[in-house]
């Protein structure tokens, strides 16, 4: 699987936001609570396990939790246990945290998306897609 396939895959994962709706919808049987930051809320999350591993090997805690809004394409485990083997080990280890901060800040863009804002927004665009701006400095197109 390539970089950009996970990505890709990733898109489907769930966008986790620092403002959700006040339904609070779960992700994997846990409730992602309003007053609840992005790290809480993955946190609580039993599909995010390896998601909160990484983030917290890189470092990138403070970085979700700081102000002004943030969507997460927070891929679960399933999708890290789709890599090539070893994948996952090469990019937790200390050496490699420059990496890692890049792959997981690319799933990462400013602003309270939801799925149906991400869909509407490719549809009106011309090619289907729509492109952002991540934090990682990527455009990713969705």
């Amino acid at each position: 699987m390539t970089f950009r396939t996970f990505l890709t895959a990733t898109a489907a994962a769930i966008a986790l936001a620092t403002a959700v709706s006040a339904a609070n919808p779960t992700v994997g049987g846990a409730p992602m609570l309003e007053e609840h930051n992005i790290i809480e809320n993955a946190v609580n999350s039993p599909v995010h396990t390896t998601l909160v591993a990484a983030v917290k090997a890189a470092d990138l805690i403070e970085t979700l939790q700081g102000p002004g809004l943030l969507t997460v394409f927070a891929p679960v485990n399933d999708a890290f246990a789709a890599l090539p083997e070893g994948t996952v080990e090469t990019l937790l280890m200390p050496e490699n945290k420059a990496m890692l901060q890049k792959v997981l800040t690319a799933h990462v863009i400013a602003g309270d998306w939801s799925a149906a804002d991400i869909i509407a927004a490719a549809r009106a665009s011309k090619d289907g897609f729509y492109q952002f701006n991540a934090v990682s400095g990527d455009a990713q197109r969705r």
